[in-house]
């Protein structure tokens, strides 16, 4: 395996600040409870606390033994009892994108964006042994913050403009609102910014996730990175449990995976002219929607009437599939679908929901997608770095942008630099994981994902309020218009979260007090709304 890249910014700074105090002890003790006669068996028993030295050392080695063979034999279950939270600092949205959140099984809260001022010098900075290469590299990540600040000046009186068409009363009271018309221009200045900038957040993570994110760090996109941040995280654990290391197996070389493999055995497939072509028919296919639904069951409102049936114990003579639709998806039924804790996952009925299922094929920026995809229920493949590194520009230009003509020249000019600095570093023989860096959070990303309607009707509840990001409000309104045209019974409740609230006689019908979005869209058509700010 390739030596890790060095970064001139400095190492991740990683910190275990919540652990359970014996996670392997923890996880034989589970396993062993299952078939226990005398009872729960506890870390302590597993341990050998009680026992003496000599006693206490036979213990732990059954112990490490039977902890192997449930690792071997894939019974993970009693892997997944113990947490561990870190604190990470100093690592690119990149890695965040690609690795931290590119799966299911964790739970993360970082630094927005959105809401937060990005300070200079905050991005990752790879060693490329000075020169020219250094130079072009560190100029251009100047460049991106620059344009970043610049940009939020020059659309904050466009913000401004946009948020009083919204707001007309609010204009006599231009101090007041000062504050949140600024984060409107940052929200969108942000898109100029490089996906190699930082962020620092708190990820908890099981202990079987840990041990996924050990063997299979070196893999692509940002194998350099992920390595040194896994390795610190792995450490960490090690010293608060140094027996947990007996379940640890050695990390899969980045030259064995999947993806890297395809490439190496295949290197014709490689290249611009590919990469183009595959970028230029993916767009084709969209058929002008953000978001396209590609594919779904033929049967999916058959499927959750009869399911609802099935969960009553009713024939259909009693309870017509319209009826029975509407049972589990009006609001004004299913009351849970107003209530701010969602706990259809545990409602026998709502469950229903999981059977009828959306494919959508989606193109958002990389800032956008990285929102997205934090809707863990509504999985996604997410693209190597061979299908977003062109060498010609490549991104989303934000509704806002292209409000202003002199905003949209200065936005357009500022893509260009970045694409201009990543073309040059690739010419001085920069590898394509450290050249990546430079692109700007507004780049391209073109995948796949797919959706039950349990989890596509929670995360549409969520994204269709006005207060979401524009780019991921424009995808959940294609997704719930399109439903709605192939299952009209299903698509009629798709609704933003004021909405189900509306149906069911919860005032307000907002939830979200004060950051109230000044769009009564409880009652207006979604397909007559647009958006700018």
């Amino acid at each position: 395996m390739p030596s890790p890249v060095p970064f001139r910014s400095g190492p991740p700074e990683v910190a275990l600040v919540q652990a359970f105090a014996r996670p392997l002890d923890n996880a034989v003790a589970t396993a062993r409870t299952c078939y226990s006669s005398k009872g729960i068996i506890t870390p302590a028993e597993v341990g050998g606390d009680a026992l003496t030295e000599d006693k206490r050392q036979i213990r732990r080695e059954r112990r490490d033994a039977l902890a192997r063979d449930l690792y071997a034999a894939g019974h993970h279950t009693t892997f997944q009892h113990a947490h561990f939270q870190f604190t990470l600092d100093k690592v690119s949205r990149q890695f965040v994108w690609t690795f931290l959140h590119s799966h299911p099984f964790y739970n993360s809260e970082q630094v927005s964006q959105r809401y937060v001022e990005v300070k200079p010098n905050t991005t990752i900075i790879p060693d490329l042994g000075g020169g020219a290469a250094q130079e072009v590299y560190e100029k251009a990540v100047a460049r991106g913050h620059q344009d970043y600040f610049e940009l939020r000046e020059m659309l904050t009186p466009v913000a401004e403009a946009e948020y009083y068409k919204r707001f007309p009363a609010r204009a006599h009271q231009p101090e007041r609102w000062a504050v949140e018309i600024q984060k409107k221009s940052q929200e969108v200045a942000r898109y100029a910014l490089p996906i190699g900038t930082f962020c620092y957040l708190y990820h908890t993570v099981s202990a079987l996730t840990l041990l996924r994110y050990h063997r299979l760090a070196d893999e692509l996109d940002a194998p350099a990175e992920q390595r040194q941040v896994v390795q610190a995280m792995v450490d960490a654990v090690l010293a608060h449990d140094p027996q947990f290391g007996v379940l640890l197996e050695d990390p899969i070389p980045l030259e064995e995976t999947l993806e890297y493999q395809f490439f190496q055995l295949n290197p014709g497939l490689q290249g611009e002219t590919l990469g183009a072509e595959a970028r230029k028919e993916f767009d084709a296919s969209l058929d002008g929607w953000v978001s396209k639904l590609v594919s779904w069951k033929t049967e999916n409102e058959t499927l959750l009437a009869s399911a609802v049936r099935e969960v009553l114990g009713i024939p259909s003579s009693a309870l017509p599939d319209a009826e029975a639709i509407a049972l589990v998806m009006d609001p004004a039924t299913n009351t849970y679908l107003s209530g701010s804790l969602n706990v259809t996952t545990m409602s026998k009925l709502s469950r229903t929901m999981m059977h009828p299922s959306y494919t959508f094929r989606k193109k958002l920026s990389h800032t956008a997608d990285s929102q997205d995809q934090r809707h863990r229920a509504t999985p996604g493949s997410r693209p190597c770095l061979q299908a977003y590194l062109g060498s010609e520009p490549d991104y989303i230009v934000p509704a806002l942008v292209l409000v202003d003509e002199r905003v949209e020249r200065r936005y357009r000019e500022s893509m260009e630099r970045a694409w201009e600095a990543i073309r040059e570093l690739r010419r001085l023989g920069v590898s394509d994981e450290m050249a990546a860096y430079l692109l700007p959070n507004a780049v391209s990303i073109r995948f796949t994902e797919s959706a039950d309607l349990l989890a596509l009707r929670h995360k549409l509840a969520m994204r269709l309020c006005l207060n979401a990001q524009e780019e991921i409000w424009y995808a959940a309104r294609d997704e719930a218009e399109q439903v709605k045209l192939v299952n009209p019974r299903i698509g009629a409740f798709f609704l933003p979260p004021c909405g189900p609230r509306m149906r069911a006689g919860v005032k307000p019908f907002c939830p979200e007090g004060k950051r109230y979005c000044g769009v009564p869209a409880w009652k207006i058509p979604l397909r007559e709304i647009t958006r700018t700010v």
